[in-house]
């Protein structure tokens, strides 16, 4: 790889590349220059050196009194102190005199005196002044020799000065810190600069690498010039700055058109003209060009500190705008499927589902459309092989007045009309002219007659058809625009079949839902059963969505006492509705054993549990059988009524003055949970309170609170303590529901009566076997006094058998109780927990008859326990019940 394409590859942008480059030769530079100074100083320094070594040498040479010394017997001892004087004064090393072998006389070491001199003497003996580098006795010096000469010119003797060459570098590397502080100033100086330059240089490159400017540039050229789309720079002064090969070509521009201003450009259209000049914001604005028709589009380029002038861009739609109106048509198309896929099949209802597909097509595809369906479809069931019976379930269109036939009417096409032809074949049927069709005419002439007068002129009759059935047919007609052709054929198809299978779908769930709603009513209480307790209304809604597993109960027990059942199974459909038809039966068998309410919620919450464990299946892995419950007990001879609740809503209580509350039941949990005991509320209701039992269904809604919903069935049962349980019912749906709720709801309002004293007679009867003729002749007096007489023998032996099992088996104390209601009902109570069972005694048994005689004379008898132990119940009929209530 070679350095170009190093360099080209490099991540550092163009201008970080030349600042690196710039750094370097300034710092090159400065090197240089240092090195240069410290040379030249080196360089100064000994030539310095050399010239002192010269005139110190010289000076001392022809000083007066130096040939004397020479002549001296001893010269060294004149001469050596003159020289130590004569080199600190001149500010040298040494200066050594010799004689012309080159002994020395002098020496700055004494004991080098007498010793031959370092160094060459022949050119000073040739009368020469030399100068030579040498290691003597110093070191290494730079020292000059010189000649004494006589009077005669005649050399007789030499003196030599110099210095170490250490004192010279001393010099040097003080002049170093100043050259070296001078070469950083200069690059400082130099790189701040450069770094001045290179910040230009960045925001002109925009910091982008060489490979980057290459391939912009590539590119750049690339677009210019291979584009198939016309691009024009245009300055602040509408001169053209720029224009690729197809700007050129489509605007027909000379090859001088760069530089020259808009005006000046030959034969363009004034219109292009004036935009171009104008520099106005354009999209997409249709100009003619040299006989084409171009869509221009013009920006200005004054933005993010960019030049002032503007940007366009053209292209050739001559041949677009030959294809626009079939592209329009498609775009059209494509629309309408696609609301039709969002506005189709909002609802599982058949006829909703065709009113939808008429509001999509009107007026979009066609001016009306009516849609027939099988009757047999409405109710949920598989239409028929031909198309009769069909029913009209949606007509629409541009106006109100025509005369297609009106929505709901009973239609059977004969087999020669389109509809019928497309319903036996599973296709679809387009008419291009009714006024000729004589096979739709056939079906009925005056109408068809009437339609094409109306301006009714072509027909597409489409299938509704899913999952290989034909559920009916969709006939699309139009009056004001062109006719159906064969393109429109198969966009009808699509439309219908958006609908078919929502149409279906809604055919098999009013068929479900049907079943449901069937299998539950079939469920729940036909009729409430007669009883003097409670004057009872009820409201049974199946929710619009699936029906859910809401049920109530109205529940006769002994006594004259009645109970009262509301409950919700979770979920919705079938299963629901089986489990709440099961938790019903339980509910009635439960009750049967006379328990107290908090007991019968116990064994509902044990058979819940056990469904959820014994009937698991892998259709339903991880499904719980969830149920809530409300079970309440009213006795109208003490006014008490004991309510208890398994995660079900609080009952309402009007009073008789018109106030609603809501009592404080205790809360359970949900039926199959288990582990937690269940509790039991007593109240005392006052003559006309109205309970209300409902379920969530009733209050419960997605755009509403749980507390909204209390608040507002409060406000609709209050201010009315006399309206009939009945009318009570429907206040409240009036007041809470919506029009199509969305879960079930069960409704149960029961106004309390009160069995008046005179129908009640109970006495003490002490625990002895002579006290059951007493009561026997008591009773018969009782019913004496009610008109009763003709139930006394039955009544005498049924008490007996009663009181004296008491006496023998039970505890005191012995309590007897006869209630005239619609029966006549003899309780005996006493304080044992024993319970009597019937038996069949055998021909030599002395006992054991007692009760057998009892179920003989009694409609029922059981037993009922209780906390003070247990009562033992005979029922028996009423002659003439209407003339004894009074009716």
């Amino acid at each position: 790889m070679t350095w170009r394409s190093k360099v080209r590859r490099s991540p550092r942008s163009v201008a970080g590349q030349v600042f690196l480059l710039q750094i370097a030769l300034v710092v090159l530079l400065v090197l240089c220059g240092v090195l240069a100074l410290v040379m030249q100083s080196e360089r100064d320094t000994g030539m310095e050196a050399r010239r002192r070594s010269i005139a110190v040498a010289q000076t001392f040479a022809h000083s007066p009194g130096i040939l004397q010394a020479l002549r001296a017997p001893d010269p060294s001892k004149v001469l050596q102190p003159l020289t130590e004087a004569g080199r600190k004064a001149a500010g040298v090393d040494f200066i050594v005199v010799m004689n012309t072998k080159g002994i020395r006389y002098t020496h700055p070491i004494p004991s080098k005196i007498g010793h031959r001199f370092v160094g060459r003497i022949g050119p000073s003996l040739a009368g020469k002044v030399y100068t030579e580098s040498v290691h003597g006795p110093l070191g290494h010096e730079v020292q000059a020799t010189v000649p004494v000469d006589d009077a005669h010119g005649r050399v007789t003797a030499l003196v030599s000065a110099g210095l170490k060459v250490k004192r010279v570098t001393s010099a040097v590397d003080r002049q170093l810190p100043i050259i070296l502080a001078a070469g950083a100033g200069a690059l400082v100086v130099t790189t701040g600069g450069t770094a001045l330059v290179g910040r230009r240089l960045r925001r002109q490159t925009h910091s982008l690498a060489p490979d980057e400017m290459t391939r912009m540039y590539e590119h750049h050229d690339t677009v210019l010039h291979s584009v198939r789309e016309g691009v024009l720079i245009v300055d602040a002064e509408r001169r053209i700055l720029l224009a690729n090969d197809e700007a050129r070509r489509l605007l027909e521009l000379p090859p001088d058109a760069e530089g020259r201003t808009v005006r000046e450009l030959p034969g363009l259209d004034p219109a292009m003209t004036e935009l171009l000049v104008s520099g106005r914001e354009a999209g997409d604005e249709v100009h003619f060009a040299g006989g084409r028709l171009l869509a221009v589009n013009q920006r200005p380029t004054d933005r993010a500190g960019c030049p002032e002038g503007t940007v366009v861009t053209l292209r050739d739609s001559t041949e677009l705008q030959a294809v626009s109106g079939r592209a329009e048509v498609a775009r059209e198309r494509l629309e309408l499927l696609y609301d039709a896929g969002l506005g189709i099949g909002t609802s599982l209802d058949v006829v909703r589902t065709a009113d939808e597909l008429v509001r999509v097509a009107v007026p979009r595809f066609a001016d009306f459309v009516t849609v027939d369906v099988a009757d047999a479809v409405l109710h949920g069931e598989e239409p028929g092989p031909t198309a009769t019976d069909m029913r009209r379930v949606a007509v629409g269109g541009i106006r109100d007045d025509h005369p297609l036939y009106e929505k709901g009417r009973l239609i059977d096409f004969l087999p020669s009309t389109p509809q019928a032809r497309g319903y036996d074949a599973g296709r679809s049927e387009l008419v291009t002219d009714l006024s000729a069709a004589r096979d739709w005419q056939e079906q009925d002439p005056e109408r068809a007659r009437q339609i094409v007068d109306f301006g009714i002129h072509s027909l597409v009759t489409a299938p509704i058809q899913a999952r290989g059935v034909v559920l009916g047919m969709v006939n699309f007609w139009r009056s004001k625009r062109e006719p159906f052709d064969a393109e429109e054929l198969s966009l009808a198809e699509e439309l219908v079949a958006r609908a078919a299978v929502s149409i279906d779908n809604a055919r098999r769930y009013t068929r479900e839902h049907a079943l449901a709603v069937t299998l539950q009513r079939s469920l729940l209480p036909r009729t409430l059963p007669e009883q003097s307790a409670l004057d009872v209304g009820y409201r049974y809604l199946p929710a619009q969505s699936g029906v859910s597993g809401d049920w109530f109960d109205v529940i006769p027990l002994p006594g004259s006492r009645v109970a009262l059942a509301v409950g919700d199974v979770v979920g919705h459909g079938l299963h629901a509705a089986a489990t709440m038809g099961r938790l019903r039966t339980a509910v009635h068998n439960f009750s049967t054993l006379d328990l107290p309410p908090d007991e019968l919620l116990s064994h509902l919450d044990d058979l819940v549990g056990r469904i959820d464990q014994h009937e698991a299946c892998p259709e339903r892995s991880g499904e719980i059988v969830g149920a809530t419950c409300l079970y309440a007990i009213y006795d109208p001879v003490t006014r008490r009524c004991a309510m208890a609740r398994a995660g079900h809503l609080v009952p309402a209580l009007v009073h008789p003055n018109g106030g609603v509350t809501f009592p404080e039941v205790p809360a359970g949990p949900p039926l199959g949970l288990g582990g937690m005991p269940f509790q039991t509320a007593e109240l005392e209701l006052p003559e006309g309170s109205q309970l209300v039992l409902y379920t969530d269904g009733l209050i419960e809604d997605r755009t509403r609170d749980l507390d909204v919903g209390m608040e507002l069935l409060r406000r609709a049962l209050a201010g009315h303590p006399d309206r009939a349980p009945e009318e009570s019912c429907q206040a409240v749906l009036d007041a809470l529901l919506p029009e199509r709720p969305v879960d079930d709801v069960a409704l149960l309002i029961a106004r309390t009566r009160v069995l008046p004293a005179g129908n009640v007679a109970d006495w003490d009867v002490p625990r002895d076997p002579a006290a059951v003729s007493g009561m026997r002749a008591a009773v018969s007096a009782q019913l004496d006094a009610w008109g009763l007489s003709d139930l006394g023998f039955g009544m005498e032996l049924v008490l007996s058998e009663l009181i004296t099992n008491a006496i023998r088996y039970g505890s005191d104390p012995i309590h007897v109780r006869l209630i005239h209601d619609r029966r006549l009902i003899c309780e005996v109570a006493d304080a044992s927990s024993t319970s009597p069972h019937l038996r069949y005694a055998a021909t030599t048994d002395e006992g054991g008859r007692g009760l057998f005689l009892v179920s003989q004379l009694a409609e029922r008898w059981g037993t009922r326990y209780t906390d003070q132990g247990k009562v033992i119940w005979a029922e028996l009929a009423v002659p003439d019940l209407g003339e004894l209530l009074g009716d």
